[in-house]
């Protein structure tokens, strides 16, 4: 069982796919409170967080510095290798191409996003930019991501 209601409270099983992906809200929202394009994103191995991040492109004046980009650092640096065979990334948007083809190097064993990129998304072009032994999963709190973002860029405009 992923989740039960138990009262008013809906409560979310550990080590779940749902459970991974709130812990990248939480960081999805840091970086919104930070002024930064509302992404964060874990990666788990063995079902322990071993890399995390959220979008810096602002505060590091690096248009790299992607969510992703920074979860999958951590993890190799927490590692001591370049491949995450046995990993898996949780982000709350769907990787654009930058990041899928970083991805791709890693070798991760898979990809797991909220919200659909309808813009820049990786699957626009071609789900094949992931390496090919990469699993791919979507739409996991995808409406919780859509909605910080949409809340994010409304706030922007007023």
């Amino acid at each position: 069982m992923v989740s039960e209601q138990v009262g008013t409270f809906l409560m979310i099983n550990p080590l779940s796919d749902e459970f991974f992906m709130q812990q990248a809200l939480y960081l999805a929202e840091q970086a919104a409170a930070e002024g930064e394009i509302p992404v964060g994103a874990i990666v788990v191995c063995r079902q322990r967080i071993i890399g995390k991040g959220y979008n810096q492109t602002q505060r590091l004046h690096d248009v790299t510095a992607h969510a992703e980009m920074m979860a999958l650092t951590a993890a190799s640096e927490y590692l001591g290798a370049k491949y995450l065979a046995d990993c898996t990334l949780y982000v709350t948007l769907e990787p654009c191409v930058m990041c899928a083809g970083a991805i791709f190097w890693t070798q991760l064993g898979r990809v797991v996003f909220g919200a659909a990129d309808e813009k820049r998304g990786f699957t626009k072009i071609s789900k094949a930019i992931l390496h090919p032994k990469t699993l791919l999963a979507d739409g996991i709190l995808a409406e919780e991501s859509r909605r910080l973002l949409l809340d994010f860029f409304r706030g922007l405009r007023t």
